[in-house]
């Protein structure tokens, strides 16, 4: 999921369980329209490999990323912006509010999308 906020999700994509984020990941930042100015991109430790970081680069983001503590070249990066992360897992927690999303009642991909396509419009209603 991409989020702009704890209250905005810009794009999703449902992946296999089994699967690694990062391809995921990488196919979703390419979806994203190239920006004006340079933006931070806050990204999870899933996401720090070097392929995720040079395509965001490559697309005019800011990746803001910890490295893993095993790199041998850590490279730096905006800490204080790294917490704001928790805005786009407070977006995860208010969809797992929904009990058909965090139990996953749904078989078929289609529906469940929908339906986090539709707890994610009732959740922006609220603001309302």
């Amino acid at each position: 999921m991409v989020a702009a906020d704890a209250r905005t999700a810009i794009t999703f994509s449902l992946s296999p369980g089994q699967a690694h984020d990062a391809p995921e990941g990488r196919a979703l930042i390419s979806r994203l329209d190239t920006p004006n100015r340079p933006l931070r991109l806050l990204m999870d430790r899933a996401h720090e490999g070097n392929e995720t970081r040079q395509l965001a680069l490559d697309l005019g983001f800011i990746p803001v990323v910890p490295p893993l503590s095993t790199r041998v070249e850590p490279w730096e990066y905006d800490r204080e912006m790294y917490k704001r992360r928790n805005e786009v897992e407070r977006l995860f927690r208010r969809l797992k509010g929904y009990r058909r999303i965090f139990s996953r009642f749904e078989k078929l991909d289609m529906m469940l999308l929908g339906f986090i396509s539709f707890a994610l419009i009732a959740d922006g209603l609220r603001l309302c």
